[in-house]
């Protein structure tokens, strides 16, 4: 029986009341999902360096987003002032005027959302991604949003191929490590039963970085985000230290620091970037 936002709810009941998402076909999707996931990033350039963190994310409808007991709603919050540039009424409205400032029609779209949610009120989301499809089910494209930790936000618009790869010039400053140049190869298949993300950077006919995000999918329920709450408490704010803790490591290590362009991070291009330091 699914939960709308009153108090007195059962752990491990499903989160979400409303429709699930629907799958091509008209089978049920895989909306509302818990990824419980490992985050690798591996540097080979100009020094060697790798790292991996445990987290969980969301895969929401954001059309459709999780309703949660009053017990559990500290510990996921979806919030559109967290998307794009915070104005839109929802996150959905959000998308809707990007795909749109963009070149792309976004009604009778359907998508679905990776993100981290917000917990005891804050939030880091490194990068969240929405796979749009159109009525009939078929891809239409991906957009990723990207935050880095100085609070510019920037989405990309990708087209990725029939094998799930996109590839796109990077064009925005995440890392104070890397210049914004260089290109990227990105594979970013809808996840189903397993999330498996990942993101090659290519600069001067080397491979300077990747980085990817596997997960396994758990159902949406509130017994399960309270299981991964206690696991991983403050996620998302570990996410945020863990990222700086390592940037001031390299710094340490002598790694060569690039200056932020002056240009903020608050625009849209045709590519994407997981890179953090």
């Amino acid at each position: 029986m699914p939960l709308r936002g009153g108090g007195g709810a059962v752990p491990g009941r499903r989160v979400v009341s409303g429709r699930a998402h629907p799958a091509p076909g008209g089978v049920p999707g895989p909306a509302p999902a818990l990824y419980p996931c490992t985050v690798v990033h591996v540097r080979t350039s100009p020094l060697r360096d790798a790292f991996r963190h445990r987290t969980y994310l969301w895969l929401v409808d954001p059309d459709a987003l999780p309703v949660l007991p009053r017990w559990a709603r500290p510990l996921a919050g979806f919030d559109a002032r967290d998307h794009f540039d915070g104005s839109a009424p929802t996150v959905r409205a959000g998308l809707d005027r990007f795909l749109a400032a963009n070149g792309v029609d976004p009604s009778g779209l359907r998508v679905l959302m990776l993100t981290a949610a917000r917990v005891l009120g804050h939030v880091f989301n490194p990068v969240t991604l929405y796979w749009c499809r159109d009525a009939a089910g078929a891809p239409v494209c991906v957009v990723a949003e990207v935050h880095n930790t100085y609070g510019g936000r920037h989405c990309y618009l990708l087209r990725p191929d029939g094998r799930q790869v996109a590839e796109a010039d990077k064009e925005f400053y995440v890392s104070p490590f890397f210049p914004v140049d260089g290109r990227y190869r990105m594979r970013l298949p809808e996840p189903d039963g397993r999330l498996d993300v990942a993101v090659r950077l290519e600069r001067g006919g080397g491979r300077p970085f990747s980085a990817t995000v596997r997960g396994v999918r758990r159902p949406g329920t509130a017994g399960q985000l309270l299981r991964l709450a206690v696991r991983r408490p403050l996620a998302t704010a570990w996410v945020s230290a863990h990222i700086r803790l390592r940037g001031t490591a390299l710094f340490l290590r002598g790694l060569k620091v690039f200056p932020r362009p002056d240009r903020p991070g608050t625009g849209a291009a045709t590519g994407t970037e997981f890179e953090k330091v």
